[in-house]
């Protein structure tokens, strides 16, 4: 079977992480940090994009991996040297770039996964045209569970983030724009899964998700996917391009066995009946960005809805 790439799709904190590194280290395939590439349609306009969300270096992501791929390791060094390689290439266009990578990896075929890329159906339809035979793993995790998450991670960002929207609001935007993309593919070329089922029975699901793709599915390829700390993206990177991944993943990198639960959506809304879903001040903002701004009245119901429509309750 001929797959010129494999992207995963998910909102951010959806277990991307782990499980894009999980199925790199199968041997057919080769993970890739979040490259960040269908951001934009070149080389300086995902610089561009970057510098504003203070990556003043480009994607850490796709620094390490040129680091690695080009120079042969991940230094400071290299990096270094890695961002001088990509703005010498700024003119390119991003498919000259992904094509690139996935020649530097051939024959394993390239596996990334980028969260932000789902926020605009833009991105997703980039992707489509770049690349119509490629397979797409969406990825879930249950609504509240991604809103505690996401909470969590900005507690700890040292810089004061602020947020215009609770995340379910988000988490409902991002399942919503993937299912719309993914409904127009033909049969077999996606898989939805929940990364939940994913990490509690690793060998069942990561299986199905090489049987689906077609690659061995022998215990050694197994067992090679259940080991992500032996991938060179499953710790931090070094600076200036220290990302790439889940930070929290990054600090401890090794599947950790046992039962995922699901918390009880219909309790969530019970306990929290007068949610800050937005702030006035900021609809007319998210209205220019495209963000199609529902009823608040009507929330609950569309959130519900597709939640059951992913197997969540």
């Amino acid at each position: 079977m001929d797959i010129p790439l494999v992207i995963i799709l998910s909102p951010p904190r959806s277990f991307s992480s782990v499980v894009s590194i999980m199925l790199g280290q199968h041997p057919e395939l080769y993970g890739f940090p979040e490259l960040h590439l269908f951001i934009g349609d070149t080389i300086q306009e995902v610089l561009d994009r970057e510098y504003q969300a203070g990556n003043y270096f480009g994607p850490p992501g796709l620094l390490r991996a040129i680091a690695e791929l080009e120079f042969g390791h991940q230094t400071s060094a290299t990096i270094a040297r890695a961002i001088g390689w990509l703005f010498e290439r700024r003119h390119w266009s991003t498919k000259w770039m992904m094509d690139y990578l996935c020649a530097k990896v051939a024959p394993r075929i390239a596996l990334e996964k980028s969260p932000v890329i789902a926020f605009k159906p833009l991105c997703l339809e980039r992707i489509w045209t770049f690349y119509p035979r490629a397979y797409f793993l969406h990825l879930t995790r249950h609504p509240v569970s991604t809103r505690q998450s996401v909470n969590e991670f900005l507690k700890k960002q040292s810089r004061n983030l602020q947020v215009a929207f609770d995340g379910l609001l988000s988490w409902y935007r991002f399942h919503r724009n993937i299912l719309e993309f993914t409904h127009t593919l033909p049969p077999g070329q996606s898989l939805m899964l929940k990364g939940e089922d994913i990490l509690s029975d690793p060998d069942r699901y990561l299986t199905q998700i090489a049987e689906w793709l077609g690659i061995r599915t022998d215990t050694a390829a197994i067992a090679a996917m259940k080991h992500p700390e032996y991938s060179p993206y499953a710790y931090r990177g070094p600076f200036p391009a220290s990302g790439g991944n889940d930070g929290k993943f990054m600090r401890n990198p090794r599947l950790r066995p046992g039962r995922i639960g699901e918390p009880s959506l219909r309790a969530f809304f019970h306990d929290n009946k007068h949610l800050d879903w937005l702030a006035p001040t900021d609809r007319s903002e998210l209205a220019e960005l495209g963000y199609e701004l529902i009823p608040e009245e009507d929330l609950i119901a569309e959130i519900s809805a597709l939640a059951h429509r992913l197997g969540y309750h």
